[in-house]
């Protein structure tokens, strides 16, 4: 599955900034960068802001009831500036944002996060916004898979869980 190009942006934004480990200055403007965020260099005290932010994008991830999928991603709607708008800017297409090109990064980041999950919900019901399902592996993701039906975060994962199930199978016989 395909979001489009703003939607799946801001979603693989909220994913990447909920799985990092590292938000000093240096590893946050890198996330930023790889989404596509211009002007990203930030400062200690804003990649601190932005490691709260993830923490509050988290829960949205792998949230079973869909109504309180629902009442997350409009919480974070809620505290952003976000005022939708179309945009051709740098030769690009005409697509959508959810910022003002004036706000410093902490806040394009969160509209662009809270606007992009939205989105996700929008157009996949959220069932998309995936947590791996091995034990002790919280990494979150975005499912593009054309079935979506997604379950790990990565082909490691599934093959652990696989190779452990298939252990199991064995010892039981």
């Amino acid at each position: 599955m395909h979001f489009n190009a703003y939607g799946g942006n801001g979603a693989a934004l909220a994913a990447a900034l909920v799985n990092a480990t590292d938000f000093s200055p240096p590893a946050v403007e890198a996330i930023l960068t790889e989404h596509r965020l211009l002007r990203a260099a930030v400062t200690p005290g804003q990649a601190g802001e932005l490691r709260v932010w993830a923490r509050r994008l988290r829960p949205v991830f792998g949230e079973l009831d869909q109504d309180t999928q629902i009442r997350l991603v409009n919480e974070l709607l809620d505290v952003t500036a976000s005022k939708p708008y179309v945009s051709a800017h740098d030769g690009r297409e005409p697509h959508l944002h959810f910022f003002s090109v004036d706000a410093d990064i902490v806040a394009r980041a969160k509209d662009t996060t809270a606007g992009g999950l939205a989105m996700a919900m929008s157009f996949a019901g959220g069932r998309r916004l995936g947590r791996c399902d091995r034990d002790g592996c919280g990494v979150v993701y975005i499912d593009t898979s054309r079935n979506g039906r997604r379950r790990f975060c990565s082909p490691a994962c599934a093959n652990r869980v696989n190779v452990a199930a298939h252990r199991a199978r064995s010892l039981a016989r």
